[in-house]
């Protein structure tokens, strides 16, 4: 396994910042088409960073979500539990259980979270939802040199 990106593959970082307060609304509703949630229902407001890789037929490829203070922490207590990370846009749900969230003296700091795509097909609709998922949320795309 080679450890550098395949064509295509790359980081997608948020172009504005995000303030982080301590009130911060928990449920929102869908201002746009495109939303990830944790937990079903309760849109994630939190912008990842995601981390691509691909392999070099194209067939198969990851994408690795980090979220930094994601709100879903606060909305579990009010909305329910994290049961996988949901991609949801226009043509449907891409859904994970591969979750993990991160501690740091018992406070939950983060969620990472890992998209296994399997075929071209599944790329190729990862790469969709990715596209108007950073339109929806003001991302840029930086491919690795």
């Amino acid at each position: 396994a080679s450890a550098r990106a395949a064509p295509g593959a790359g980081a997608l970082r948020a172009r504005r910042a995000v303030a982080r307060g301590a009130s911060r609304p928990v449920s929102m509703t869908v201002a746009a088409d495109t939303c990830i949630q944790f937990v079903k229902g309760t849109n994630e407001s939190s912008v990842p960073d995601v981390k691509l890789t691909r392999s070099k037929d194209g067939t198969n490829g990851t994408a690795f979500f980090l979220f930094s203070e994601p709100d879903v922490f606060e909305a579990t207590e009010l909305e329910g539990e994290i049961t996988g990370m949901f991609l949801i846009d226009q043509e449907g749900e891409l859904s994970t259980v591969d979750v993990n969230a991160k501690f740091l003296n018992g406070k939950p700091q983060g969620i990472e979270a890992t998209y296994v795509m399997k075929s071209t097909n599944e790329w190729n609709r990862f790469m969709r939802f990715m596209e108007r998922y950073a339109e929806d949320n003001g991302l840029g795309f930086a491919a690795k040199k």
